[in-house]
C-alpha cells in the first residue's frame, strides 16, 4: 500500500491509525533518509497507543521504552549499530518477540535480525511534489481496511 501525505500532521495521523490497530508482538521497520519524518511517524504510533510522554529518536541509547499506553512501545534507532551482535547486548529478542510493539528505525542496518513477519514502513520525499510531501509505502499489514478514509492507493 502507498499513502501520500502532504503535511507532517498527515504522517502523524496515519501512524496513529496504524497503532490503534496494532497487536502485541508486532514489529515495524521504519526506513527512509534523514529528515523524512521517521520520528514524526514514531510520535504518531505512540499517540495511537495512548502514550502521552514525549517521543524522540533514541539515536544514542539505541532503544527507548514507553510503557504507559495500551501496549508497550519499544522504539529503536539502530543507525549507529555496526555489527548485529551489538543488538544482543541490549537484549533485542526480549523486545522483538515480547508483548509490546517494536518500532525499528534504520532496520536496513540489521536485516538478519528482522523477523519475516515484520511490517515494513518506508518514507520517501519528492521535492517536486512539495517540501512536506511524503510517499509512505507499507508492506506486511494483514488488512488495510481501517486506513480507507486516508485515501490510500493499492
Amino acid at each position: 500500500m502507498i499513502i501520500e501525505t502532504m503535511h507532517p500532521d498527515d504522517t502523524y495521523r496515519l501512524a496513529m491509525k496504524i497503532a490503534e490497530q496494532a497487536k502485541p508482538g508486532q514489529l515495524y521497520t521504519l526506513n527512509g533518509d534523514l529528515g523524512v519524518g521517521k520520528t514524526v511517524f514514531a510520535q504518531g504510533m505512540a499517540a495511537g497507543l495512548g502514550i502521552a510522554e514525549p517521543v524522540n529518536s533514541p539515536t544514542f541509547t539505541i532503544v527507548q521504552e514507553y510503557r504507559d499506553g495500551r501496549l508497550p512501545l519499544y522504539h529503536f534507532d539502530v543507525y549507529r549499530i555496526e555489527e548485529p551482535e551489538e543488538m544482543d547486548e541490549i537484549g533485542y529478542e526480549d523486545y522483538f518477540f515480547g508483548n509490546g510493539i517494536s518500532l525499528v528505525e534504520w532496520a536496513v542496518q540489521i536485516p538478519e535480525l528482522i523477523p519475516e513477519n515484520a511490517i515494513s514502513v518506508t518514507i520517501e520525499k519528492d521535492p517536486e511534489k512539495g517540501f512536506d510531501y511524503r510517499k509512505i509505502t507499507i508492506e506486511g499489514l494483514e488488512s488495510y481496511d481501517f486506513l480507507k478514509e486516508l485515501g490510500e492507493e493499492e
